[in-house]
């Protein structure tokens, strides 16, 4: 998926997020496009990952509606994938980590340097997702059983549920940037506690990492 293909994702991820569009209401790629001054491709490869995500649902042959959900829905799927990767988190770290793990893991430091500028422009947004996807990807298929990953893969079926479905404000991006800047500490924490072999704290801190989406932008918005 390109950049821009991803662009078109992330902003329709937040429009629903905020309720521009309402539950059950029909989208069609041609008013879509124009409203967000795209060619339909986008669009239409955008639909059908956001219904993957549990954003959307088929409506008739081609079309797609907003799917309903709650805030408690959002929580509880959020909360169920960070009970799934903490476990997974605490098995590796009790296993041990295979040197090409560390490796891969380590890969870190390039969100380190992204961060490391001190703000963020748009352009980084994708850069991030990408880093943020490598990251749980690797701790999740590392743990040499498929049955975590599964699950994971169930629920991110979810709205909201996958690590990849982060919103990030492009119109905010001072207060995103505090945002990642948190996400990328805890990352560089529980690469910390995985290569030192504390599975109950890789496992809480995996556990905590997935609640950034739901707990801190009201923590980050009371430090502005």
């Amino acid at each position: 998926m390109s950049n821009n293909d991803k662009s078109v994702v992330s902003r329709l991820r937040k429009l629903i997020s905020e309720g521009a569009y309402a539950p059950g209401e029909r989208l069609g790629e041609v008013a879509v496009a124009e409203q967000l001054g795209v060619s339909r491709t986008p669009v239409r490869l955008a639909f059908r990952t956001l219904e993957q995500e549990g954003l959307l649902q088929q409506a008739g042959k081609r079309g797609f509606m907003v799917r309903e959900f709650t805030q408690a829905d959002v929580h509880c799927a959020v909360e169920v994938r960070g009970v799934l990767e903490g476990l997974a988190a605490r098995h590796l770290a009790e296993q041990g980590l295979p040197p090409g793990v560390e490796k891969e893991l380590n890969f870190g430091s390039k969100g380190k340097k992204l961060i490391a500028k001190g703000y963020l422009v748009e352009s980084d947004i994708n850069q991030w997702s990408e880093l943020n996807a490598h990251f749980h990807g690797i701790i999740i298929h590392s743990i040499g059983s498929g049955v975590v990953a599964d699950a994971i893969a169930r629920n991110n079926h979810l709205p909201f549920a996958a690590a990849d479905s982060i919103i990030i404000d492009s119109d905010d991006l001072e207060r995103e940037f505090k945002k990642l800047q948190l996400a990328q500490f805890h990352h560089e924490l529980i690469f910390q506690s995985l290569k030192q072999g504390e599975g109950a704290r890789a496992e809480m801190l995996m556990r905590e990492h997935a609640l950034i989406g739901l707990r801190y932008p009201e923590l980050l918005a009371d430090s502005e």
